[in-house]
C-alpha cells in the first residue's frame, strides 16, 4: 500500500495538494523548482527518498514541454515497478506518448484530470483517472485521501485507459464554460434593466431551492459581495486552452456543441470590448481557481 510519495510542482494547486496528502496520512517528499517550497533540490533526491519498491511520483507542472520534461528526466532516474503520475492539464493525446516512453524501463503511468482549485485543500478534489485498474488501485490510498470526503464514486472515477483521465477533465472543464457564461449573461441581463435594484440579492436568493443552485452561482455571489461592481476586475478572460480541445474533438467527432463553442469565443470577444458578463466570467475563474485577473483600467 503506498504511503509515501513524491510530488513535483508546488504551485497554487501542488502545494495544497500536498498538505492535503500530509493531513490524509500520505507521507510527501515535494519538489520545485523555487527552492523556499521544495523539500529537496533536485528530482534525483526526491526519488532517492522515496521508499524502494512500488515508488510512486505525481507530476504537477504545466502542460506541454515542462510536463514532458519531467517525465522524461523520471524515466531515467525511476525503475521497473515504479509509477508516474500526471495530474495536470496535458492534452489525453500526450497520455499514450508518456506512457509509451516509460513501458521500455517498466515504469507505470497514470493520467489524471484534478478539479477542485484553490479550494481542494479544504473540499478535497474531483479526480478522474485513466490507467491500468492494477495501478490504480495501488495508489488509491493517494486517492482516496485527495478526494472529498464521502462515497468515493462521487468524486472519483476510473474513467478507462490511459488518456480518458485528462479526456474527462477535458470535457468537465468545457462544460465549465457553459454554466460560467450561462451564469456571466444572466448576471449582465440583471444589470441592464433597472427593474431589479438587488442584482447580487436576486442571484444569491438563487443559491437554495432553485434549479440553476450550483457551486459556481455561489462562487460568483462571494465575488459580488467582495465587489459589488467588479470595479477591480477587467473583462478580459483567458481561455486554458482545454476549451479549445474540447470544440476540436466535437468537430473530429461531429458532436454538436453550440454552448460550449459559444462560451469559447465568448472569451475571445472579451478581448475586444468592455463586457459585464466577461467581468463575471473572469471574477468566477478568480474564486474557483485563483487565476490572476487583469485590474480594470481607468474610468473613461
Amino acid at each position: 500500500m503506498v504511503t509515501h510519495i513524491g510530488l513535483v510542482g508546488l504551485g497554487k494547486m501542488g502545494a495544497n495538494m500536498r498538505s492535503r496528502l500530509r493531513a490524509g496520512g500520505i507521507e510527501v517528499t515535494g519538489f520545485d523548482r523555487n527552492p523556499d517550497v521544495s523539500d529537496v533540490s533536485t528530482l534525483a533526491e526526491l526519488v532517492e527518498a522515496l521508499p524502494a519498491g512500488q515508488r510512486v511520483v505525481w507530476v504537477m507542472v504545466p502542460s506541454g514541454a515542462i510536463t514532458r520534461g519531467v517525465v522524461t528526466e523520471l524515466g531515467e532516474l525511476l525503475t521497473a515497478g515504479d509509477v508516474v503520475v500526471e495530474g495536470g492539464n496535458s492534452h489525453f493525446s500526450d497520455d499514450a506518448e508518456h506512457a509509451a516512453q516509460l513501458a521500455p524501463q517498466g515504469i507505470g503511468y497514470l493520467d489524471v484530470g484534478v478539479s477542485g482549485g484553490v479550494w481542494g485543500l479544504e473540499n478535497g478534489y474531483g479526480l478522474m483517472v485513466g490507467g491500468d485498474a492494477a495501478l490504480v488501485e495501488a495508489v488509491m490510498p493517494v486517492f482516496d485521501a485527495l478526494r472529498p470526503d464521502g462515497p468515493r464514486d462521487e468524486g472519483f472515477v476510473h474513467a478507462g485507459a490511459v488518456g480518458a483521465g485528462h479526456y474527462a477533465k477535458m470535457v468537465h472543464n468545457g462544460i465549465e464554460y457553459g454554466l460560467m457564461q450561462a451564469y456571466a449573461e444572466g448576471y449582465e441581463l440583471l444589470e441592464a434593466k433597472d427593474i431589479v435594484t438587488d442584482v447580487p440579492g436576486t442571484l444569491k436568493a438563487w443559491t437554495r431551492g432553485t434549479v440553476v443552485r450550483s457551486w459556481l452561482l455561489d462562487l460568483l455571489v462571494k465575488a459580488l459581495e467582495e465587489d459589488p461592481e467588479l470595479g477591480a476586475i477587467s473583462d478580459w478572460v483567458e481561455d486554458s486552452g482545454e476549451g479549445r480541445w474540447t470544440v476540436d474533438e466535437a468537430i473530429d467527432s461531429a458532436v454538436p456543441l453550440p454552448v460550449i463553442s459559444a462560451a469559447l469565443f465568448a472569451r475571445f470577444a472579451s478581448r475586444q470590448g468592455a463586457s459585464p458578463a466577461m467581468k463575471a466570467v473572469a471574477a468566477l475563474r478568480q474564486q474557483f481557481g485563483g487565476h490572476a485577473v487583469k485590474p480594470a483600467g481607468p474610468a473613461s
